[in-house]
């Protein structure tokens, strides 16, 4: 879940609808992106943080933080 996303959409006062028609995705996308379910390409994240006004990087931060966990693993 990425909960930083459901508090600046909330902050907004937007619906996940709202959303989606900003950043030019579905709804049903944009709440798997929400949930965590789907990591959204550059552009979409890029679409959905000016939408928020949050930082595009924050969707991919768990991603690199797994990589590292994982090379360390193998080391």
């Amino acid at each position: 879940m990425r909960d930083w996303l459901a508090t600046a959409r909330k902050t907004k006062n937007f619906t996940h609808q709202e959303v989606a028609d900003k950043a030019g995705i579905k709804r049903q996308y944009y709440g798997m992106i929400e949930s965590g379910d789907r990591t959204p390409s550059v552009t979409i994240a890029k679409n959905i943080s000016s939408v928020l006004d949050v930082d595009w990087t924050l969707f991919f931060e768990n991603q690199s933080n797994k990589m590292l966990l994982n090379e360390k693993e193998v080391s």
